[in-house]
C-alpha cells in the first residue's frame, strides 16, 4: 500500500511539473503583431546615401575622405542647412545657416538654380573648395564647380565666405538675406569652417543639392 502511495505521489509531481513547463513556455513566447498593428520602419539618416556617394567620389578623385560639406537647399533658408559631415565617424559635426542666390530678383525667399553667368543664382552640384584669399568680405575660399550644373562657378566668382547679414541662430519662418550665388554663412560659422579647410591635407568637397 505504501509503495502504491509512493508511485501515485511521484506521478502527481511529474504531471504538475509538466503543466508548469507548458505554462512557462507559453508565457515566454512573444505574441505576433495583430493585423491592425503598425510596424514602425527603421530610421535611416538623411545623410546615409549622400555620405556613401561623397566618400566614394572623394576616394576616386583624391579629395578629402574625412570631411564633406553638405548644403541642402530643400530646407528653408531660415533654418540651418549647411552641414559639416565627418565621413569617417558618419556624424554631423556642426551646422549653420547659409544664403542662396537672389537669381536676378531684388529678394528671393526660395532658392532658384542656374549656372549662367550674370544671373546671381545658386548652382547645384559638387564643388572643390579651393585656396583661401582676402577679398571684399575678408577671408574667403574659391569654389570650383565639378559638374555641368556648376561649371561656371569660378568664372562667376562664386565663393565660400562669411557676411554679417547671416545670423548664427535660426530665424525661420523668416527668410535669410540673399547672396549672388555664393555660399554665404555667418562670420562666426565661417571661423569654425576655416580651420577644417586649412588643415585638410586634401581638398574638401562642398555639395549643394535640393
Amino acid at each position: 500500500m505504501k509503495f502504491l502511495n509512493y508511485i501515485c505521489s511521484i506521478m502527481g509531481i511529474a504531471v504538475m511539473l509538466a503543466s508548469c513547463g507548458i505554462f512557462i513556455n507559453k508565457k515566454s513566447e512573444r505574441p505576433l503583431p495583430s493585423g491592425n498593428e503598425t510596424i514602425r520602419p527603421i530610421y535611416t539618416s538623411p545623410f546615409t546615401s549622400k555620405a556613401f556617394q561623397a566618400r566614394n567620389y572623394a576616394m576616386e578623385n583624391e579629395f578629402s575622405a574625412r570631411y564633406c560639406f553638405f548644403i541642402d537647399m530643400s530646407i528653408p533658408s531660415g533654418r540651418k542647412r549647411f552641414f559639416v559631415y565627418d565621413l569617417e565617424k558618419n556624424i554631423v559635426m556642426m551646422s549653420g545657416l547659409v544664403s542662396h542666390g537672389s537669381c536676378g530678383d531684388s529678394f528671393s525667399d526660395e532658392a532658384k538654380f542656374s549656372n549662367a553667368p550674370g544671373r546671381g543664382c545658386s548652382s547645384l552640384g559638387k564643388y572643390k573648395i579651393g585656396e583661401g584669399y582676402r577679398g571684399q568680405y575678408g577671408k574667403s575660399y574659391k569654389l570650383y564647380g565639378l559638374e555641368n550644373t556648376n561649371s561656371n562657378a569660378y568664372k562667376r566668382a562664386v565663393v565660400l565666405h562669411g557676411f554679417s547679414c547671416v545670423p548664427d541662430e535660426e530665424i525661420y519662418p523668416r527668410a535669410l538675406c540673399n547672396s549672388l550665388g555664393c555660399a554665404m554663412v555667418s562670420p562666426s560659422f565661417f571661423e569654425r569652417l576655416a580651420p577644417i579647410i586649412d588643415n585638410s591635407k586634401r581638398p574638401i568637397v562642398l555639395w549643394i543639392y535640393n
